[in-house]
């Protein structure tokens, strides 16, 4: 019996060390994403109008659709601000969030006849994103000389990346997306 509980007790020992000692600290980035939150800018003014704006929930992101009524998609400039700019007021469009950014599509929103492409009912209000992981409010500033300006309220300054989409049928997308964590 004492050999008995001397191995039980060198085992349940044994077993204790391997559960206690740490592994290898891992520097993986969440979700693997490797996206920084630096200014992101690309491509020159376009012709397509915006048509619509939507957001999303993914596992690891929020995202931000804008529909474009044709394609291929024009530029874009992304960045944190300080402050949502409204387009040719320059006034402050108050933007709920820990940070904010300043989505600027090179694309109206008014046809060539200066009609409206895209006429939001709220403007405080593009998408409901109560319950949003990183979203705190999306909001319109304006659509003026051949431009788009959306701000995205977010609850920190983080991670995101900016991508174009052909589609659906013969129009195109702008998507933003904002990790949910560094």
């Amino acid at each position: 019996m004492k050999k008995f509980s001397i191995w039980l007790a060198a085992i349940l020992l044994a077993v204790g060390l391997g559960i206690v000692v740490e592994g290898p600290a891992s520097a993986a980035p969440y979700c693997g994403l490797t996206w920084g939150s630096l200014i992101k800018s690309d491509g020159a003014m376009g012709r397509v109008p915006v048509t619509n704006v939507r957001t999303g929930q993914h596992y690891c992101f929020d995202r931000l659709v804008v529909d474009l009524g044709g394609a291929p998609a024009p530029g874009y400039t992304v960045r944190y601000v300080p402050q949502v700019i409204q387009d040719g007021s320059g006034a402050i469009v108050p933007t709920r969030g820990g940070a904010r950014l300043q989505v600027v599509v090179k694309a109206p929103a008014y046809d060539a006849n200066g009609q409206p492409t895209y006429t939001p009912a709220d403007k405080a209000g593009l998408s409901d994103v109560s319950g949003y992981q990183t979203f705190r409010q999306v909001v319109w500033a304006g659509s003026f000389e051949g431009q788009a300006t959306i701000g995205v309220g977010v609850r920190a300054r983080l991670p995101f990346r900016v991508f174009a989409l052909d589609g659906p049928g013969a129009g195109s997308r702008l998507v933003i997306d904002v990790a949910h964590y560094w």
